[in-house]
Parts: C-alpha cells; structure tokens; sequence
C-alpha cells in the first residue's frame, strides 16, 4: 500500500496534483490578503468627524466651485504668495471635482505673507469682474514668482481678458475694500496663517493632506 502511494506521488500526474494543490493554496492566500485589505481600506475611510465651534465663514459674495446647493461647504482663506497654499492647490482641485455634487468650495482673500500679496489678491478679482477668476487663481499659483502689475498685465491678456479693463481696475485697486473685509473677517476668526480652511463651518489651520480631506469629506456625507 505504501509502494502503491509512493509510486503516485513519483508518477507525472501525481507531480502535477502537488502542483495544481499549491497554486490553489497560493491563490487562497492571495484572495485572503486582498480581503483583509479591502477591509482595512474601508475603515481607513469611514470618516473623520470634525467638532468644536462653528464660523460663518461662507456667504455668497464670493467666487466659488461645485455645487451651489452642495451639503458640504469649504471656505479657504489664502495667499497667493503663500507657499503652503500652492501646495494645497491642486488637493483642492482633484476634490472638488472628484466631489462637485458634494461640495461648494469658495476663495477668500487673505493677502498676509509677501508685500505683493495684496496686488496679488487685487489681480484675482479685477479678473474675476471678466469672469475669469478660476483661470487668474489657477496662473498666480503656477506663477509666484509675479509681484508687478507689468508682470500680472501679461497673465491677464494670457488668460483673455481685457487689457485696458484689467489695467485700470489694478490701478485704481478697486476692490481693496473687499479684500480688506475678507482681512477682518479672517481675524475675527482667529486665522493665524494661510491657508486656514472653514469646512461647514469648522476651522482647519494648514495644508491638509488630500487623504485626510478624503475622511473629512466622508466623515462629513454619512
């Protein structure tokens, strides 16, 4: 009996057994580890529940992004001269696509860190009354760099807008009152630095990391 069973295991099909029963056990590990993954994973993103005071830091006075009726409102108070806030520039814009029926992400000013940070913060709105803020935003960061309003009168005219119209606004500094208003308000609420984030309402001081807006976000949708 024992001859007959050595004599199968020494045998072509008897090798070829051992062989099919060790890629079916391999194939049993591999399955159980991407489980206890997916597991994991999903509890990484259950959410992160945000606490402590509340600002009314929204309003619709300001540009914004997604959705107007969105249940998740994200303030961010920046810089364009802001180092920190460049970084989390493309954050914010991977989520707000990857959540624009979720989410109503508005810009507030808050011009603190360079001596051009105001001119700056002028640029982006005296775009922003052509109805080319986002594309203006989006150049000031690629380019921090700029601090002239030669300089800012070439991205302007890259982005379309009207040259003569631009020019005259950064001139006059037209809307410096409501950038000032967006200064106040921010220290009213205690903002130490940029960028500081207002999510519905909770203040986040900081660059946040995009997994952990990801568990903001989600914590924020149950």
């Amino acid at each position: 009996m024992q001859d007959t069973a050595k004599s199968i295991f020494k045998s072509w099909w008897g090798k070829l057994i051992i062989a099919l029963l060790t890629i079916i056990l391999i194939f049993a590990v591999a399955i159980g580890f991407y489980i206890y993954n997916g597991v994991k994973t999903t509890k990484q993103q259950t959410g992160i529940k945000l606490s402590g005071q509340q600002f009314n830091a929204a309003d619709d006075e300001h540009y914004w992004l997604g959705s107007a009726k969105a249940p998740i409102t994200i303030v961010e108070f920046g810089d364009f001269a802001c180092p920190a806030c460049e970084q989390s520039f493309s954050t914010i814009r991977e989520i707000s696509l990857k959540y624009k029926n979720d989410i109503k992400f508005i810009w507030r000013d808050y011009p603190v860190v360079a001596d051009s940070s105001s001119l700056l913060a002028l640029a982006g709105r005296c775009a922003g009354e052509q109805g080319l803020f986002w594309p203006m935003h989006d150049k000031l960061f690629q380019n921090q760099s700029l601090d002239t309003a030669d300089q800012l009168a070439i991205i302007a005219n890259q982005i379309g807008a009207d040259q003569i119209r631009f020019n005259d606004c950064l001139a006059k500094k037209k809307y410096l009152a409501q950038i000032q208003k967006d200064l106040e308000d921010g220290q009213k609420f205690g903002i130490t630095g940029t960028p500081t984030y207002f999510i519905n309402g909770y203040k986040i001081e900081g660059n946040i990391p995009y997994d952990v807006f990801i568990k903001i976000i989600e914590g924020l949708r149950k």
